[in-house]
């Protein structure tokens, strides 16, 4: 392969483990990773005043890659409490209630939504579509947010980005860089897809159910308890309450609409739910308090940034560190990597590829591995041309497989960055809950993983 590894890809290695060991530990890894860029930009560069610059500048970088999420997620949530003070909340779930009747009604309904939202629109508009709904419902019925924040997870940016069979994003990324038609990998992935799904969302449903036996995990979220003070005000009759209920999701309905006639995706479909949040939250100020409306407006914009920024600020630190794995290096601290590279991470996961024999088992071990590495900037995307173009590498060696083996690293790669294990990759569902993103991302750890195992058995199989 041709790369040579230096000692800022094993220093990006040792700070990796040490995170790990962090959230395992349940510390905080604010200090470590800062010290990491610090370590990572001083070995770089070999200066000290920049290396204390480069901790600043990727603060920066990280706040502008996560902006867009910020503020989709602080505006949702400045809607939702507006909803929940003038009483619209409490009319809009009254008809999911006949439905979601108890945790395990709540766990696979809320999930297979979210799933079938997001194969046409991807997950972060369909998070923001249904959890400010659906979450309170299903509270009712037993279930907790931290339930509710997996289901959403594991079934939208798990099984829905990683499968991607509508829009078609990542597999025509890894198709591309395999030299194979799409449709090859999109049949490859069928039944590995199906694994995955299947034996992460019930490993994930049954640790659950006997934690919630056991009492261990509370019934609403705790990551932010202001929302949890909220109590609706007499502020508009019964029937203008029942006007706004059936007004609010048809005005989301039309931009699913929207979505699917202008081929909206990803930031744009965003960016649309975001902007009908904030036209709604406009009129039900004005409506509800009337001469007041535009001094609440702003209150509730203030409320819903704080709670953005409180639940974004412990995950910056260690976005920041991460993104230095991928195109953030050259941004936060330059041209100092080796002239052949493609990014430290895409560095190692090609590392790991030439380093191991080539057999069957083996090569399906090394994709799952590579696409795990690659995901762990967070974003999921990034490496999977990488998995692609491995995967052709290895699948022209063993003389059978490409398609299946391009396809078992795209699955790794966005069930680990895109994502149901990287913090602030799993961060919508987790403010939408109103839970610690590093709380799903750790209860999300045992599925995923052993997912992981039992889709590359079943892929060793296949090829």
């Amino acid at each position: 392969m041709g790369i040579e590894l230096t000692a800022l890809h094993w220093i990006y290695v040792a700070f990796i483990a040490l995170i790990i060991i962090f959230m395992v530990k349940r510390l905080d890894t604010s200090l470590i990773s800062i010290l990491g860029i610090f370590v990572i930009a001083f070995v770089a560069t070999g200066e000290f005043i920049s290396s204390i610059s480069g901790v600043f500048n990727s603060f920066i970088y990280a706040i502008t890659e996560l902006l867009s999420t910020i503020l989709i997620i602080s505006i949702i949530v400045a809607m939702s409490r507006v909803l929940t003070k003038t009483g619209i909340n409490e009319v809009m779930i009254a008809p999911f209630t006949k439905i979601i009747k108890n945790p395990t009604l709540g766990f696979w309904t809320i999930g297979i939504l979210m799933m079938v939202i997001s194969w046409f629109f991807w997950p972060s508009p369909a998070v923001a579509l249904l959890g400010a709904v659906l979450l309170p419902v299903a509270i009712r019925a037993g279930l907790p947010a931290l339930g509710v924040a997996m289901a959403m997870n594991l079934f939208g940016h798990g099984i829905a980005l990683s499968s991607d069979f509508i829009i078609q994003g990542a597999p025509k990324l890894t198709a591309d860089a395999a030299g194979i038609p799409v449709g090859d990998v999109v049949t490859a992935s069928i039944p590995l897809v199906i694994t995955m799904g299947v034996v992460t969302t019930a490993v994930a449903f049954y640790l659950l159910k006997r934690d919630m036996k056991r009492g261990n995990i509370p019934l609403v979220g705790t990551y932010d308890n202001s929302t949890e003070q909220e109590k609706p005000d007499n502020l508009l009759s019964m029937r203008q309450k029942k006007i706004f209920a059936l007004l609010i999701p048809v005005a989301f309905l039309l931009d699913v609409v929207a979505m699917s006639l202008f081929n909206l995706q990803g930031g744009d479909a965003t960016a649309l739910v975001g902007g009908t949040s904030v036209f709604i939250l406009l009129l039900l100020c004005v409506v509800a308090y009337r001469k007041k409306g535009l001094d609440q407006t702003t209150e509730y914009f203030i409320k819903g940034f704080q709670f953005g920024f409180k639940v974004f600020g412990p995950v910056i630190p260690i976005a920041a560190f991460f993104y230095l794995g991928d195109a953030g290096f050259l941004t936060i601290i330059g041209d100092h990597l080796p002239e052949s590279s493609h990014g430290i991470v895409n560095d190692l996961g090609m590392g790991l590829a030439a380093i191991v024999p080539l057999t069957t088992e083996i090569a399906a071990i090394t994709l799952t591995g590579v696409g795990a590495i690659t995901g762990l900037d967070g974003s999921g995307f990034s490496g999977i041309s990488l998995v692609g173009s491995i995967g052709s590498l290895f699948g022209t060696a063993i003389g059978e497989g490409t398609a299946t083996l391009t396809a078992l690293g795209q699955i790794a790669a966005i069930w680990v960055g895109g994502g149901t294990l990287v913090p602030w990759a799993l961060i919508p569902a987790a403010a939408i809950c109103n839970v610690s993103p590093f709380e799903l991302a750790r209860r999300n750890l045992v599925p995923v993983v052993v997912g992981l195992i039992v889709t590359t058995i079943v892929a060793m199989f296949i090829i």
